[in-house]
């Protein structure tokens, strides 16, 4: 994809950046698990909800950066990490996280970037989540069925039955949902998720099911929208090989993020170009093991539940698997871009 800069993008011939194995954070929820099984083997005392893997706050777990968080990162390497693609040059885009949903997340709303800003906010959150697991029954809500206003929806939270005027869908692995801002949405049990979003963590929370934490009616409903375009993304056909000879399931593509999905086998392997994007790039591993490899830099081992930060100042990488490896690679695609096709 093009971007308006690109004429002459920025080469990073002497940085000193390199692949960034990061260190998942993980934050408890009310809604989580004590198993995170089959992503993590490692056993918890307290309900985990989320492991963040590209957050502000987590931190580098490999080679002369290690113990720096990203955000540091951004404002000290800003376009050297995070390229020309993205908007703010010193602030790391992308959010990547799992979500383990033991039970129903609460009915939330996050604001689109003009809501965003009216609040002080840099920007909103728009996100996609793609289905690691599920099981029978597992499912969403997500945005407002037909017809339903939001004077309807707010007398629904009074009288303790908001979950009936959501769009409610099935989930089953593959599934990727594009959750664009101001869309009303919860998560149901059952499932594992991977979550690729903007680097913001503005929720507004509008209905709970009587667990004690604090609702946010009077922003959450002010940024509602009653129409989204939101919902599960049509598969897409599977267009051949890209450029460097990869085998690339695309899953969604939106002005904030593009994600796809890459199935490597024995003997198989991925080549990649950071100047194809002009944008830092995430890689999430979500089954088996395998091995980044980038000129000049110590290869980045990393497994099922790991993300891997390569910068954009980082010309060229390979993943090898070790033996078999399916991973997500996010990355900003610095133009404007319709929103995805999708299904309710």
């Amino acid at each position: 994809m093009g971007h308006p800069n690109w004429g002459s993008p920025h080469v990073y011939l002497m940085s000193d950046l390199y692949p960034l194995l990061m260190t998942p954070l993980f934050d408890p929820r009310p809604w989580g698990t004590y198993d995170l099984a089959p992503i993590y083997s490692k056993k918890f005392d307290e309900k985990i909800g989320e492991s963040w893997l590209t957050g502000d706050n987590c931190k580098v777990q490999n080679g002369a950066l290690a113990g720096k968080s990203l955000s540091g990162l951004a404002i000290q390497y800003k376009r050297e990490l995070v390229g020309d693609a993205p908007v703010d040059e010193g602030r790391f885009p992308l959010l990547a996280k799992f979500l383990f949903p033991h039970e129903k997340l609460s009915v939330q709303v996050h604001p689109d970037d003009a809501d965003a800003r009216a609040i002080g906010q840099p920007w909103g959150k728009t996100e996609c989540w793609y289905v690691v697991h599920a099981q029978p029954g597992a499912e969403i809500g997500l945005g407002l069925k037909a017809g339903v206003t939001r004077e309807q929806f707010e007398r629904s939270i009074q009288e303790n039955r908001a979950e009936e005027l959501l769009n409610w869908i099935k989930l089953k692995v593959g599934d990727m949902i594009y959750v664009a801002g101001g869309t009303v949405h919860t998560l149901g049990p059952g499932s594992i998720i991977v979550e690729t979003q903007q680097q913001s963590d503005t929720t507004f929370r509008l209905y709970d099911y009587g667990r004690p934490r604090e609702l946010h009616l009077k922003d959450g409903l002010r940024v509602i929208k009653e129409k989204v375009g939101s919902g599960k993304v049509k598969p897409r056909p599977f267009a051949g090989l890209d450029r460097n000879g990869n085998h690339p399931h695309p899953l969604v593509a939106s002005t904030y993020f593009v994600v796809q999905r890459f199935d490597l086998e024995k003997e198989g392997a991925a080549e990649f170009s950071a100047r194809d994007h002009s944008s830092v790039q995430v890689v999430v591993a979500i089954e088996g093991a395998g091995v980044l490899q980038a000129p000049d830099c110590d290869p980045v081992r990393f497994a099922k539940g790991d993300a891997v930060v390569v910068p954009a100042a980082v010309p060229q990488f390979r993943i090898q698997p070790q033996p078999r490896m399916h991973f997500l690679k996010s990355f900003v695609p610095g133009v404007p871009v319709p929103e995805p096709e999708i299904v309710l």
